[in-house]
Parts: C-alpha cells; sequence; structure tokens
C-alpha cells in the first residue's frame, strides 16, 4: 500500500476536488449568512458605505476590507497544503483553500466586476446566468433585503416570492435592469 508521499498526481488531484469543490459552494452559503446577518446588522458602519453613491473617481469603499477577512484562512490552508507534514490533511487542506480561493476569485470578478463596474467584465453579460445575478444584486441594493447571495440570489428572489412577500418589500422585489453599474442610494440597516 502507498503512503501519501507516494499518492500519485491524480490521487492528489482527487482530493484537492473532493475538498474544494464542495468548499467553493458552501462558501455561497457562508457569504450569504454573513452579508444578511452580520454585514446589514453589526457591520452596517462598515457596509454602508458599500450601498451609498460614490464620489467621482472613488475607486474604494469601507466595505472593502470585509473582502479580506477570509483571505488568510485561505491562504494558511493552502500553505499548511504546501509545507505540512506529509499526508491525506495537507491535501484536504490545500483542496480547501483552492476552494476558497476559487469562490473568493469568482466573487470578486462577478460582483466587483461585473454588478459595480470596478473591473472589465461586461463580457459575463454574454451569458443569462451573469445577467440574472446581476439583475437580482441590483435589486438588493434598491431595497436592502433580499437577496444576500451573490450566485444563488435569482432563486433567493424567488423564494421570497413563492413564500408570498409583497413585490418591492424588503424580502422580495421585481426584476431589476440589468444593464450598466449598479449605483443607488443607502437602504435602511436591518
Amino acid at each position: 500500500m502507498p503512503t501519501p508521499a507516494d499518492l500519485p498526481v491524480l490521487a492528489k488531484l482527487s482530493i484537492w476536488l473532493a475538498a474544494g469543490v464542495p468548499t467553493a459552494v458552501a462558501m455561497e452559503y457562508w457569504s450569504r449568512l454573513l452579508h444578511g446577518q452580520v454585514w446589514h446588522r453589526w457591520l452596517w458602519v462598515m457596509h454602508a458605505s458599500h450601498h451609498r453613491p460614490h464620489a467621482p473617481g472613488q475607486r474604494y469603499e469601507v466595505n472593502d476590507l470585509l473582502s479580506f477577512t477570509h483571505a488568510p484562512i485561505a491562504i494558511a490552508a493552502i500553505l499548511y497544503g504546501c509545507l505540512g507534514p506529509v499526508g491525506p490533511l495537507r491535501e484536504a487542506l490545500f483542496g480547501f483553500g483552492l476552494g476558497m480561493t476559487l469562490f473568493g476569485l469568482s466573487y470578486i470578478v462577478v460582483h466587483d466586476g461585473l454588478v459595480h463596474g470596478r473591473l472589465p467584465a461586461a463580457f459575463l453579460l454574454r451569458f443569462r446566468f451573469f445577467r440574472r445575478v446581476r439583475a437580482a444584486h441590483e435589486v438588493h441594493h434598491r431595497h436592502g433585503g433580499v437577496p444576500y447571495g451573490l450566485f444563488r440570489g435569482p432563486e433567493e428572489l424567488k423564494a421570497a416570492r413563492r413564500r408570498g412577500a409583497p413585490k418591492g418589500s424588503r424580502s422580495a422585489s421585481t426584476e431589476a435592469d440589468a444593464h450598466g453599474p449598479i449605483g443607488s442610494g443607502a437602504p435602511e440597516p436591518m
């Protein structure tokens, strides 16, 4: 029986994928929970900068600091995966760190780039999925409520409507226009 050091690259890749893909998916649910329960409540003083109109030429928001909260965890997991004792835990943590990083990069490209126009990502509008994500996030900026997730934002809106939330409420709203960067006024903290 081979030792972990003798594992072929395909076996390591399998461990990385088995840890990384579920982590990337789980990060959407984690970010949704943080956004709705923490950023729109306890950290509103920081997150509010994201919901206010920006001054001309303003590139950064205080809210950008919240983007860095998970980076040390992902970096530590990747470093352990590179430098830790050989074994399955090392490979799993490497995959975990890659999954967090994949989600983080995807979030930056879609949220900051496509949705808010802070990066050149308009090419993603060719895909219906990304147009729906952008529209759902625009609803969040207009009303300050659902959806709190990004990639599953359209499904969150549908679920809120099925529960009977009135249109235009903080729980659900009408579809947003999918063109142009979002720039709306500040909603009230929840």
